[in-house]
């Protein structure tokens, strides 16, 4: 029997080399090692967040050394905000606030086009507020939360 660890077809074309060096470019990193610190970590942590048929689709579009990062953790219970996210992953690798959120940045840009526009927007639906901006896309509000405004008018109106 033949035991297959990736699809045979992948979607994407990049390898794991070329994400480091985009990810390496997007966080100014010096080292290509630096810049595979940053997507361990990141992937890892953004594993214990993703679940379902979006963690398979992405993990799929992954180079294989990148998705192996991303789905070697197990999903965890509680689902953190994107604020929550830099904060949980700063603690684990002893990192700052500051440089956590600029690896986060780093490593979820590049990941960014390699889910595409449909998945990635998929992917935010799932998790909870504050992630966008770390794959670089603005933060939509949802529009049961968004208060209504009346023509002409500023305020928001009572109900």
């Amino acid at each position: 029997m033949h035991h297959q660890s990736a699809p045979a077809q992948r979607d994407t074309v990049m390898t794991y080399q070329l994400m480091l060096e985009k990810v390496r470019y997007e966080g100014a990193y010096p080292t290509r090692e630096r810049a595979d610190e940053a997507v361990q970590a990141v992937l890892g942590a953004l594993g214990r967040q993703l679940t379902g048929d979006e963690r398979v689709e992405l993990a799929a579009r992954l180079p294989v050394e990148a998705a192996l990062a991303f789905t070697g953790q197990i999903p965890a219970p509680e689902r953190l905000t994107g604020w929550g996210f830099v904060k949980d992953l700063a603690a684990r690798t002893g990192g700052s606030l500051a440089t956590t959120r600029w690896d986060t940045g780093a490593v979820l840009t590049t990941v960014a086009p390699l889910a595409g526009r449909e998945l990635l927007t998929r992917i935010l639906a799932q998790l909870p507020s504050g992630y966008a901006p770390l794959f670089g896309r603005p933060e939509i509000p949802e529009a049961s939360k968004i208060p209504s405004v009346a023509p002409g008018t500023t305020q928001p109106q009572a109900a």
